[in-house]
């Protein structure tokens, strides 16, 4: 199903220890100001609401209640940090493209995610997540141009591959890279995953392991 690096078996299973490590909900935060010190590395995850990014954490750490997921879109309206193995902070970011709450609360969360993506020196890469089944949206390509303007290292990852058929998911990820070919500050390689059943899980871990230790 997966365009992914191949990664030894000694580098996947390196990853897999790692995130098999105590991982704990550590905060919460509604303001820039209530962040925790930047003393670990971190990697966020972002996307519109919905799209799977708590059920993504739960998959990479092996924990179904860490992240709380929700049908109710745009319930995630604060930033949210889990601790893995005392070594690396995930972070969850207020989805984007918020159904059931006003504009005005929509832009305080989604301002302050942007906040985030700007001042955090910390932040190793955003994990930008991709409805498998829908692809680019509009809504996705403001946020992408949101990062390019921030200079943050960001990489697509497709969710909810299982959804679609194995070659409607490469025939999508061929199409992804091509759509983000020119912007800088995109990394070339794009993920396919499924929290459900596992795919392209073992890779992430390794990217995830892999930048935060670069």
């Amino acid at each position: 199903m997966t365009d992914t690096p191949q990664f030894s078996d000694e580098e996947l299973e390196a990853a897999r220890v790692l995130f098999a490590g105590q991982a704990t909900f550590m905060m919460g935060a509604v303001k820039m100001d209530g962040l925790p010190d930047p003393d670990l590395p971190e990697v966020c995850f972002a996307g519109r609401s919905n799209v799977g990014k708590s059920s993504l954490i739960n998959g990479l750490v092996g924990h179904k209640k860490l992240a709380r997921a929700s049908n109710e879109p745009g319930r995630t309206r604060e930033i949210n940090f889990f601790v893995l193995a005392d070594k690396i902070r995930l972070v969850d970011l207020p989805g984007y493209g918020f159904a059931r709450v006003s504009r005005s609360t929509a832009n305080k969360f989604q301002d302050l995610g942007r906040q985030y993506l700007r001042g955090r020196p910390n932040l190793k890469r955003v994990y930008l997540l991709i409805d498998a089944r829908h692809g680019l949206k509009e809504v996705d390509k403001e946020a992408l141009d949101a990062l390019d303007l921030s200079a943050v290292s960001y990489q697509i990852v497709l969710t909810k591959a299982d959804k679609i058929k194995p070659h409607e998911a490469a025939a999508l990820m061929v199409k992804t890279q091509g759509q983000i070919a020119k912007r800088p500050a995109a990394f070339p390689r794009v993920i396919a995953t499924s929290a459900e059943k596992g795919d392209g899980l073992p890779e992430l871990r390794a990217e995830i392991k892999a930048v935060c230790e670069a």
